[in-house]
C-alpha cells in the first residue's frame, strides 16, 4: 500500500518562511554571534525569548548586563547542551540559563532548541520557551 500525500497537487493557500519571520521580528537571526561560539548552521530565537530574557531588564545594565552578554550565555549553554547529549535526542534539546532579572535578582529559566529544515531545506535551529502542561 502506497503512503500518498493527499495534498500533493492541492495548490499553497498561505506560507511564512523562516526570513519572513526574521524580517517580522518574530524571530530574531542570532547566527553571528553563534558562529563566534561554535556554530556551523543558522541559529534564531523567538521574540518572545529575546524581549524577555536576552534584553536586559531596566536597571541592570549598569551590573554588566548586555543584549550581546546574554546572548552569549544562551547560545554557550545551547553549544555545551548539544555536545553534551546523545546523537538521538540533537533535533530537540532543553536546557538551562540563569539570567538576573532584576538587581541580584537571578532566575533560571528552561529553553527549548529545536532543530528543524530552514527555507531551502538546510538545517537551522530555533530557540524558543517550551510548551509547559496546563494544570488538570
Amino acid at each position: 500500500m502506497k503512503n500518498e500525500n493527499p495534498f500533493a497537487d492541492a495548490p499553497v493557500i498561505f506560507s511564512y518562511t523562516r526570513a519572513q519571520a526574521i524580517e517580522d521580528g518574530v524571530l530574531v537571526d542570532l547566527t553571528t554571534w553563534a558562529k563566534e561560539t561554535g556554530f556551523r548552521i543558522p541559529v534564531a530565537c523567538t521574540s518572545t525569548v529575546w524581549h524577555g530574557y536576552i534584553v536586559p531588564p531596566e536597571g541592570t545594565e549598569e551590573l554588566g548586563q548586555s543584549e550581546r552578554g546574554r546572548a552569549h550565555d544562551v547560545l554557550w549553554m545551547l553549544y555545551n547542551g548539544i555536545r553534551g547529549s546523545k546523537r538521538t535526542e540533537r533535533e530537540q534539546l532543553l536546557f538551562q540559563v540563569i539570567f538576573l532579572q532584576k538587581s541580584r535578582k537571578h532566575e533560571e529559566v528552561t529553553l527549548k532548541a529545536i532543530c528543524g529544515p530552514g527555507d531551502g531545506g538546510e538545517p537551522v535551529v530555533t530557540i524558543m520557551l517550551p510548551l509547559m502542561p496546563s494544570s488538570p
